[in-house]
């Protein structure tokens, strides 16, 4: 018997069989063909079809998003088109089995099982690729070496990938990025879809198609237990772990990229106080902080803190929104931003589940909006908050045009009917409105619905749950393309 490095070379083939469970039976574990599909597979698949351009795709993303079952989801949609099933290899490097084995040389093994003479037309899957040491640059060779092959790799070390891709892969790999669940596909998940239907809202003087609920009271219902457990496929179909999902988002999900990933990627050597310091964001999620304030609160030094702060939106952990003025002007010298959790879900597993009348509710709003328009990467989103003399305001969400650098629209986000009953109390964003001649803008509500005139300008109100349904499923069509 033969030994490639330490383990027989049978017993490595033995594995890959195992893996390959296709190659005999044409189907893809029962496990994963009972999963329903996350709507992001519609977007993923063409890249992966994609040949003309020879590049190795990489998914990347946080842990637990259901990268894994996207690959396998990707393979029974392969077989289906009749891909011979002897061409589609999946290996999971993650298995101490492959530890002393380059790429090349576990294609060589997938080829000896099969008796195959070349890779020309095979889709070769790598999964949790960043266990191995050098990962970008054996991929680069590969994909020179062999340009009649689809390579398909993902990782969950979001950083190492980033990083990595990008300074490596330059021309050689196409990123995608999985974010975690959004509202829609949370819906779509659980097997709600009844409840929305295809309607339309007045947005200043036009009349916009929008999705909106049958049942208001029954989508709030969801839209908490989506801010407590919906940002990862697991939790949402698994009553058993939302009872401990402080076990199992924090020591899964957290913990490991805290006090492995991000450690090993950057050398950090006190552990315990980047912990300390995401578990202190975590809390104050959707805050506004200043360095000075972050240092003195936290202990940690300055320096520290910006990298901290890098590091964590490095692995989409955080996402930090820098302030402009009243006119979207940037500001010479940034001295206060906010920062969100990526995922609301995660300050549940930090702490507790909160109720839709708890006083965090509305910086979770805020986190769950703003997690919702990170899955569109270009835009250029900021908060306002200005003082003028006397006169001191603040817009929650501002986008931006880049190129001109003027607010295109701004939004208040309000876990509350109270302005619905009131427009005139929103001074902030009648005078942004003013500064930038903006005929309307929008304001979340809990439940309330329509639009009023006040200071000739025209607010439409929109429960807070229905707005993150419509960013997700308006991002999601602008990537499929329709």
């Amino acid at each position: 018997m033969t030994k490639t490095g330490l383990i027989p070379t049978e017993k490595i083939l033995e594995r890959l069989r195992y893996e390959n469970p296709w190659w005999l039976n044409k189907k893809i574990p029962e496990l994963y063909s009972s999963m329903a599909k996350r709507l992001y597979f519609d977007v993923f698949y063409p890249y992966l079809k994609e040949k003309t351009i020879r590049r190795a795709l990489v998914l990347m993303g946080p842990r637990r998003v259901g990268k894994t079952v996207m690959l396998f989801h990707s393979i029974q949609q392969l077989l289906n088109e009749n891909v011979e099933s002897q061409k589609i290899f999946f290996i999971g490097i993650d298995n101490p089995i492959y530890v002393h084995l380059s790429l090349e040389d576990i294609l060589s093994l997938c080829k000896k099982s099969l008796a195959l003479d070349d890779l020309k037309g095979c889709f070769v899957f790598f999964d949790e690729i960043q266990y191995l040491k050098d990962w970008e640059r054996h991929l680069k060779i590969l994909v020179d070496s062999y340009p009649e092959t689809k390579f398909i790799v993902s990782g969950s070390a979001a950083a190492a990938l980033k990083w990595h891709s990008t300074e490596s892969g330059a021309g050689r790999f196409t990123d995608f990025m999985l974010p975690p669940l959004t509202f829609q596909e949370y819906i779509h998940l659980k097997n709600l879809n009844h409840n929305i239907y295809k309607g339309e809202i007045k947005y200043g003087s036009k009349q916009m198609p929008y999705s909106l609920a049958h049942d208001i009271k029954a989508l709030n219902e969801e839209f908490v237990h989506y801010l407590n457990f919906g940002g990862y496929p697991e939790v949402v179909l698994s009553e058993k772990i939302q009872s401990d999902m402080g076990r199992y988002v924090k020591n899964d999900i957290v913990d490991k990229v805290l006090l492995r990933d991000l450690p090993s990627l950057y050398g950090i050597r006190d552990v315990q106080e980047l912990n300390r310091f995401f578990t202190y964001i975590a809390y104050n999620t959707g805050n506004e902080f200043s360095y000075e304030n972050m240092s003195n609160e936290s202990g940690i030094q300055k320096d520290t803190l910006k990298k901290y702060l890098e590091y964590l939106e490095a692995a989409f952990l955080i996402k930090v929104l820098n302030k402009v003025d009243i006119n979207a002007k940037r500001l010479k010298r940034v001295t206060s931003f906010k920062v969100y959790l990526t995922n609301p879900s995660l300050r549940t597993a930090l702490f507790s589940p909160i109720s839709e009348i708890d006083s965090e509710m509305g910086n979770l709003v805020e986190t769950a909006v703003l997690s919702q328009w990170m899955h569109r990467e270009k835009l250029d989103l900021k908060y306002a908050r200005w003082k003028e003399g006397r006169q001191e305001g603040e817009v929650d969400l501002v986008l931006v045009d880049d190129k001109k650098y003027k607010p295109i629209w701004g939004v208040e986000i309000k876990w509350s009917n109270r302005y619905f009953n009131k427009p005139a109390e929103l001074k902030s964003l009648v005078q942004f409105c003013h500064s930038n001649d903006f005929p309307s803008a929008l304001i979340t509500t809990v439940d309330q619905f329509g639009w009023k005139e006040t200071n000739d300008l025209v607010f439409t109100f929109i429960p807070a749950s229905v707005y993150c349904y419509n960013i997700g499923e308006i991002t999601l069509k602008t990537k499929i393309g329709y």
